[in-house]
């Protein structure tokens, strides 16, 4: 029996919610057997039904693998080298003590990028625990401005793995989704932080000490590296990278044999991989230098950076699967034939849907980046393009990851790392947290369709 191929992506969606939220499954098995299930039920040689699930893996971890692991190992080493504290500290410096809600906001903004949520928010509490205790106000705007800052590049900005994946899954050019997600994000964090102070004066709490834990003990300054040396693994990859899109782009458009020869070097070191590779090896030099480590000690920090990576290039590589044996199942012709010819008008529509998916994924089973890759495969399999969107398809990323912040409630481990770090209870985190980031994705939205509208990039 051949079943219709939307009812076999429904079958694949129930699967993979029903197993995260009933089985209490670790996503790459929900994933993974959510693959399986979908290409036993596609059309093709029953004997490749179970090999092709294994190739689209290893395609998928092909493409993302690298530069997730070398992503870990930065995040690693600028947190145990003091340089993401450095950063901390120089934006409270250049802004003040009356601005460290923006200096805070901007921290978590950058430090977000190669650093996953839970880390950033685990070294920036403490400065926002600190700012109470001298000022006595403010803890809740100290607080939801890290948080903000911190979300909106965890769902916009490579190497961060949603976004990364999504980029890999939609056929994006990671430089484009580092900009454009970068050229959203700065707004839609400027207008959180006025949320932020909204909330600030609707929701007086104040800071509560942990239980029977006592509060982390600061470095010295003169303990920490300098601050174009702590900024350097963030920055170098997404100059590196935007110069070699950007370089491309103009020599696609037959510019000069200056910017020809340019591209062909911006191929090598923009390659996403050596890249990350490269700051991987600068964060790692500058945790040696700064803390005396040896090389063994070295080997060890590494290994625990790739261990929580090798975890992520799992979840990702499943869901590369899994939106592969989408495609295997005809839903794109499905699609087709139910848009028509014409679907250049679904263009608005169809970001509309990325965001409704990737919100309804993120309320049914609480991971953002869960939320970002099933939405971004199960676009990917209905064949959506620029043509049909009517501009580039960084924006239905954008419009995905703007979705997957919005529905944050007690399923999710970020809402738990925010109330439980914050000293809040899960009242004050859904008053707080859960519609912060509501208000974050619909903005992040908002400018997701104006950027579309004023330069779609389609050439």
């Amino acid at each position: 029996m051949v079943l219709h191929p939307l009812l076999i992506l429904l079958i694949g969606l129930v699967t993979v919610v029903g197993m995260i939220i009933v089985l209490r499954m670790n996503a790459f098995i929900a994933l993974i057997t959510a693959a399986i299930f979908v290409s036993l039920l596609s059309p093709g040689p029953v004997a490749e039904k179970i090999e092709r699930v294994a190739r689209a893996f290893g395609n998928t971890a092909a493409g993302i693998g690298i530069v997730i692991a070398m992503a870990a190992v930065i995040g690693k080493c600028l947190m145990d080298s003091g340089a993401a504290d450095r950063i901390v500290r120089s934006f409270l410096k250049i802004l003040g003590e009356k601005r460290a809600s923006v200096a805070l906001m901007g921290s978590g903004f950058v430090l977000s990028v190669p650093v996953f949520f839970d880390t950033v928010f685990y070294l920036l509490v403490p400065l926002s625990r600190s700012l109470w205790r001298r000022t006595r106000k403010n803890y809740i705007l100290y607080v939801t401005a890290i948080g903000a800052g911190a979300a909106i590049t965890h769902t916009l900005v490579p190497p961060t793995p949603g976004p990364l994946v999504m980029a890999d899954t939609l056929g994006i050019d990671i430089g484009w989704m580092i900009m454009i997600g970068t050229l959203i994000g700065l707004p839609t964090a400027m207008v959180g932080l006025l949320v932020c102070r909204v909330m600030n004066r609707l929701v007086d709490i104040p800071m509560r000490p942990y239980s029977g834990e006592p509060e982390p003990e600061p470095l010295e300054d003169d303990q920490l590296p300098a601050l174009w040396v702590s900024l350097l693994p963030v920055i170098l990859p997404v100059i590196l990278i935007s110069a070699n899109t950007i370089t491309k782009m103009l020599a696609d458009r037959g510019q000069s044999d200056l910017v020809s020869r340019a591209a062909d070097v911006t191929a090598v070191l923009g390659n996403p991989n050596l890249a990350l590779l490269l700051s991987a090896a600068i964060a790692m030099l500058t945790l040696v230098l700064q803390r005396g480590l040896t090389l063994k000690e070295l080997a060890q920090t590494t290994e625990t950076a790739l261990m929580s990576g090798g975890v992520i290039i799992l979840i990702t590589a499943a869901g590369g699967a899994f939106g592969a044996m989408l495609r295997e199942s005809g839903v794109e012709n499905s699609i087709k034939q139910m848009a028509g010819s014409d679907g250049q008008s679904m263009g608005l529509l169809v970001l509309l849907l990325g965001f409704g998916v990737a919100s309804v994924m993120k309320v049914a089973q609480g991971s953002g980046t869960v939320s970002m890759i099933t939405t971004s495969a199960m676009m990917a399999a209905m064949g959506v393009s620029s043509s049909m969107l009517g501009c580039d398809l960084v924006y239905l990323a954008c419009a995905i990851g703007a979705g997957s912040l919005a529905g944050a409630w007690m399923n999710d481990s970020g809402f738990w790392i925010f109330a439980r770090m914050s000293g809040l209870t899960e009242v004050e985190a859904l008053k707080t947290w859960s519609i912060l980031l509501a208000i974050l994705g619909v903005t992040a939205l908002g400018f997701t369709l104006l950027a579309a509208w004023l330069m779609p990039l389609v050439w």
